[in-house]
């Protein structure tokens, strides 16, 4: 059994960065998340992915509380 993670650093963000971006969008949680419960539910500390996040323009900050920007909800709508 192949129990070792074989992604490249770069996938694992990207997969991180996904999840959080999906615990955003996701039709039940449009509202604003704190750093600590998006921490709590990705198992990781989630800093480098929000601001990787942010920078791309797909979500927004104020201080503790992060939540999707309208255009990474409008994205997700378009099912594409």
């Amino acid at each position: 059994m192949h129990d070792q993670d074989t992604r490249t650093p770069i996938e694992r963000e990207a997969l991180q960065d996904s999840a959080i971006l999906s615990l955003l969008i996701n039709e039940g949680s449009h509202r604003p998340w704190s750093v600590e419960e998006i921490g709590r539910e990705v198992r990781n500390d989630p800093t480098d992915s929000l601001g990787r996040l942010q920078g791309g323009g797909l979500i927004h900050r104020l201080e503790r509380f992060v939540w999707a920007a309208r255009p990474a909800v409008m994205l997700d709508a378009l099912d594409v």
